[in-house]
């Protein structure tokens, strides 16, 4: 049985629904795991038929309306069993992840807490910071918004009551990251202060400030270039190869119709729409080697290649 609900009343279902199916094993997909299990054990449950698990496929919208068939496939899925789990409960939550197409992975419920907190909790909170300085732009600042701005932002549409659940049943764990992250943007404001207004074309000019900004990219350089790439595998650079396509029913089918008839494959896609003019910009993300074939053939059969 698989328990599906908010984390402020997660665990009195999951306690409820263990009592009233005396047969059944009970996992919960709750985004935070210590204190769930905290309330279930206080309880007095079964936790021989309890196992926490958490798939890491959320999406920015809610409901039944945003569902998705396809949104485990590929995702990682983190079995969180208690210490009184039995082994063929833990199995049943595992072949259940694996059926969905989950890649999964088992943890105790703090690393789980911890781990959510570096890699999901902290980047809404995050998100939603940077998302918070556009509202009172002008509509002309807000116009000029790219991709970057896009990506960074995209889980500020999540849902704030669910959020604010989520934060509070793990601020210990977030509070953690935060302190560090604050840490941080001070040494990062004490710099640009260093550096005062007039400081670019003075290159002798506070050289230690000028070190901490180029730790910090080369920091979020580092860090970034550990993300697992496709399919789970290690980290792999990727050429990009930007396509200007038309907006039009149809246009992307073609280009990438035109990149398999190539022999190329497709590592990646970002698309951008240009400002102002009924074109988007595709960022096509391919093995270096494939790079400079693909812009040779797509510009033999007519298209724009920046």
């Amino acid at each position: 049985m698989v328990v599906a609900a908010p984390p402020d009343v997660v665990a009195d279902v999951v306690v409820r629904q263990l009592a009233e199916h005396p047969d059944a094993v009970v996992t919960d997909v709750a985004s935070v795991k210590s204190v769930v299990l905290q309330a279930i054990t206080e309880a007095g449950a079964d936790l021989g038929r309890y196992v926490g698990s958490h798939p890491m496929a959320g999406r920015e919208r809610s409901g039944a309306v945003a569902a998705r068939a396809d949104l485990f496939e590929g995702r990682a899925y983190v079995v969180v069993p208690s210490k009184d789990s039995t082994r063929s409960a833990v199995e049943l939550v595992r072949r259940l992840a694996v059926d969905i197409g989950c890649q999964v992975t088992t943890m105790s419920a703090r690393e789980h807490d911890d781990a959510v907190a570096a890699v999901s909790h902290v980047p809404q909170v995050m998100a939603s910071l940077t998302a918070g300085r556009l509202r009172s732009l002008s509509e002309h600042s807000v116009a000029l918004s790219g991709q970057g701005i896009r990506d960074v932002t995209r889980i500020a549409a999540s849902d704030p009551q669910l959020w604010t659940q989520i934060l509070a049943g793990n601020a210990g764990a977030v509070r953690s990251v935060l302190r560090e992250v604050y840490d941080e943007l001070g040494e990062t404001l004490a710099a640009l202060e260093a550096l005062g207004d007039d400081d670019l074309i003075r290159s002798e000019a506070a050289p230690g400030a000028r070190k901490v900004l180029a730790s910090l990219i080369a920091d979020g350089n580092a860090g970034q270039a550990r993300i697992p790439g496709k399919h789970g595998s290690a980290p792999t650079p990727y050429a990009t190869v930007v396509v200007v396509v038309p907006d039009e029913p149809g246009a992307l089918g073609r280009l990438f119709q035109h990149m398999g008839e190539a022999g190329i494959n497709l590592e990646d896609l970002h698309l951008e729409h240009a400002l102002g003019h009924p074109v988007g910009l595709a960022e096509i993300s391919v093995l270096p080697a494939a790079a400079e074939p693909l812009r040779e053939q797509l510009t033999t059969r007519g298209w724009r290649v920046h």
